[in-house]
């Protein structure tokens, strides 16, 4: 890996995590047209750049944050309901995943799916006014993250889409979505890194990449937080006015190229 394939990958990352396109289906799709190389530290690094993005929403939300630790702690119930179904599926089915879903056709599969969830929540946000997220919206939109485990299922556009198709607001929606990502992600990478540590193989990738690898991290890092900020700020203003044609239309074209392209045996 170079540090310009790392930049790129830390900025797609960091516009992708947020905007519902699905960031892994990006990655992947990203890494094998480009035939990256990490060395076997492939996870460690897509889990360093969703470490970027947790950044960004943490200075976006920093005050919604304090905010879940006060009583009656409504807001912090509802997170900790919504973290158990992604939780779970990471820890049980996440290899599985990593080992099936990484083709073409599965991208394609993915893409088109997420399309399909936005479009139904952009018709039902268009027919009525959204209500107050509760525990119920707050487990189903859980429920979407667990799912969104799927390369090329999108992390926001499906618990978003989930949100708003039970009922909630399109910009609590997209807020209680950013803030789903705080514990999935901190958790994910706290995991990998402590397997890495027990197991030797975090050393050994350090040792053979002779330091461009941390280099390459620290970019990717870099630029995954500062795209990521960016981003939550342009999909707030989305969600509010439920804008997601132009994604709809994204996702579209994307699955069919992916289509073609596992058709052709190229992913």
């Amino acid at each position: 890996m170079t540090v310009f394939q790392a930049l790129f990958l830390g900025v797609l990352q960091g516009v992708t995590e947020f905007l519902p396109i699905s960031s892994s289906g990006h990655l992947v799709l990203a890494q094998r047209l480009m035939n990256v190389n990490l060395g076997g530290a492939d996870m460690l690094f897509d889990l360093t750049l969703h470490l970027g993005t947790l950044l960004a929403v943490l200075a976006v939300y920093r005050k919604k944050i304090a905010g879940l630790f006060a009583r009656p702690f409504k807001r912090l119930l509802y997170l900790f309901a919504a973290t158990v179904p992604a939780g779970a599926a990471g820890l049980l089915l996440g290899d599985v995943v990593d080992g099936l879903f990484y083709g073409g056709m599965y991208l394609a599969a993915g893409f088109a799916f997420t399309a399909v969830l936005l479009a139904a929540a952009r018709r039902c946000s268009l027919r009525r006014e959204g209500l107050p997220l509760n525990g119920l919206r707050a487990s189903v939109m859980g429920l979407a993250q667990a799912v969104a485990i799927v390369p090329g299922i999108s992390r926001s556009g499906a618990t978003i889409a989930a949100g708003i198709l039970s009922g909630a607001g399109g910009e609590e929606a997209a807020d209680f979505s950013f803030l789903m990502s705080i514990p999935v992600i901190s958790g994910g990478f706290a995991v990998t890194l402590a397997k890495g540590i027990a197991d030797g193989g975090l050393y050994g990738v350090f040792a053979a990449s002779g330091g461009e690898l941390g280099v390459c991290i620290a970019v990717g890092l870099a630029a995954s937080a500062t795209a990521g900020f960016f981003s939550i700020k342009f999909m707030k203003g989305c969600a509010s006015s439920g804008r997601y044609v132009p994604f709809i239309v994204y996702l579209a074209i994307l699955s069919a190229v992916c289509f073609a392209l596992g058709a052709c045996g190229i992913l």
